[in-house]
């Protein structure tokens, strides 16, 4: 089993979907920032799950329906260690910063 390891970008992302959320409806807010995290722990024992990116990269999409998020990862099998590098809306144009 992989270790799951999320980025200090990736966290602010998190932070980010969570207020942009909150604003209207907190618990909804809440209970999908839960399920990405939960969807994370996933990639402990199916590191390749996501779909293959650039450069070595994967994405995992995280589907709920309108409100589906997608993480960028990379699975490093050496360290046995999966980075969960950014996430963003399904409906974002793409991730704020290059990961």
């Amino acid at each position: 089993m992989a270790r799951v390891e999320v980025s200090t970008r990736a966290l602010r992302d998190l932070e980010r979907l969570f207020d942009f959320v909150a604003e209207f409806d907190p618990d909804r807010a809440l209970a999908q920032v839960s399920s990405v995290r939960a969807a994370f722990e996933v990639l402990a024992d199916h590191p390749l799950l996501g779909r293959v990116a650039e450069d070595g990269r994967r994405e995992l999409v995280l589907s709920r329906g309108k409100y589906g998020y997608i993480a960028k990862y990379r699975w490093l099998p050496a360290e046995d260690v999966v980075l969960i590098l950014a996430v963003r809306h399904q409906r974002e144009a793409g991730y704020t910063e290059d990961q």
